[in-house]
């Protein structure tokens, strides 16, 4: 959540940079609600300092204290109320977003930052992954439902490998390996900023209370709930491996074929813990991982700075990774990197112990890799008889050196 004390400082630099997202509706009705809490708040108190007498009371001052802890109970009774309404609002307020994040609220208005690496050129027309790749979609909706898939025989190694390769490259980084629950409680989805603003798109098991995780994010941000840290000992880094659920709500109609969009998909996730004053670095620094594994699976990509409309309730700024899609004939998202600064840490009362006592500390995350890296793989590497020649970088983990046609 929002620092409201810094933002009842500078309201109106507040408002400007929360309009940029769409919220500065919420933003105004929080400071409405907070200003009733502030104007209660000296009553309720100086009604309390009354109720305190010392010696023995006369009878005109026992007549009045009734009369005061009558006025009292009303006021605490206005003063929960207000409090409630107030942190009920300060739940919905999303972190304001980032000065360099470019202005606008859709994926066009994302700017681009750089381009690496030339899009493959075909004498052929080029195929996409499900003709590719031994990916099963019908059966798997007889299984499962829509936007299911089952990935089969050297698929499966391939797909198994890259996760091998990631990790592999993030622990060599010092990021401490991690497999987290995919189930979580309410305060871990909360915390991070699913709820409420993404409810929507959240499974949950209602008999258990649950929430199956969209990204590994949600645990590893959860890790550290309720701690103080200590400043030597940030910033701390790990890496998830997880499956991850989503519903898709508003999808319908949008990349239905093949894998590029499912409800259950894997995924290897970076999360870093962090003191105030170096997230920008360190988020520069999990952009840099993320180009780097890019680059060693040989794919063309490009990096945008997300849009400010765009962002999540809880990023204040955030890179994606696009890599090209012969298929597709475009750029798509297989990666992106968040900062949050310390919009979750307030939520999970995640602190570290600063000179000046305990303060929150700032959280980051970002994708290593998930399947749309091997489906960038099988399309990008593709040749007229439908083969994919594998970037040797992976055989070591397991992958087959060649995804044979299956025509």
């Amino acid at each position: 959540m929002i620092d409201i004390k810094a933002a009842r400082n500078d309201p109106d630099t507040w408002r400007a940079a929360l309009e940029r997202k769409g919220a500065a509706a919420a933003f105004d009705e929080l400071m409405e609600a907070d200003g009733i809490w502030l104007a209660l708040v000296p009553q309720v108190d100086d009604l309390r300092a009354r109720t305190k007498l010392k010696g023995k009371p006369t009878p005109g001052q026992i007549e009045e204290l009734r009369a005061v802890k009558s006025q009292l109970q009303e006021l605490e009774a206005n003063l929960a109320t207000a409090e409630a309404r107030r942190d009920d609002l300060l739940r919905q307020v999303p972190n304001p977003p980032d000065q360099s994040a470019p202005d606008g609220f859709t994926e066009e208005d994302a700017e681009e930052v750089r381009r690496v690496g030339e899009p493959p050129s075909f004498s052929f027309e080029p195929r996409d992954h499900l003709d590719l790749g031994w990916i099963e979609t019908e059966r798997a909706t007889r299984v499962a439902g829509s936007r299911f898939v089952y990935r089969i025989g050297d698929t499966a190694l391939l797909e198994l490998a890259l996760y091998r390769f990631a990790l592999d490259r993030l622990a060599a980084k010092g990021f401490v390996p991690v497999l987290p629950p995919v189930l979580v409680r309410e305060e871990a989805m909360y915390g991070t900023g699913f709820l409420p603003t993404d409810e929507v798109n959240i499974y949950r098991v209602e008999r258990d209370d649950l929430y199956l995780v969209g990204t590994s994010e949600v645990s590893l941000a959860a890790l550290h709930m309720g701690e103080i840290l200590e400043a030597d000992a940030l910033p701390l880094h790990y890496a998830g491996f997880s499956t991850c659920f989503r519903r898709e709500a508003g999808a319908a109609g949008k990349d239905t074929r093949g894998m590029f969009r499912v409800h259950q998909f894997d995924k290897v996730e970076m999360f870093a813990f962090c003191l105030p004053e170096r997230s920008g670095d360190e988020h520069e620094l999990l952009l840099s991982i993320e180009e780097e594994i890019v680059r060693e699976l040989e794919l063309p990509y490009r990096v945008v700075n997300v849009a400010a409309g765009d962002l999540g309730a809880s990023a204040t700024k955030k890179y994606d990774i696009e890599a090209w899609f012969p298929g597709q004939g475009r750029y798509r998202e297989i990666t992106s990197t968040s900062n949050t600064t310390d919009y979750q840490a307030r939520r999970l009362d995640v602190r570290y112990r600063g000179e000046r006592g305990p303060d929150h500390v700032h959280t980051l995350n970002g994708t290593a890799v998930t399947a749309r890296a091997m489906i960038a793989i099988l399309e990008n590497f593709q040749d007229e008889g439908g083969s994919v020649a594998v970037p040797d970088v992976l055989t070591g983990f397991g992958a087959p050196a060649r995804i044979v046609s299956r025509d």
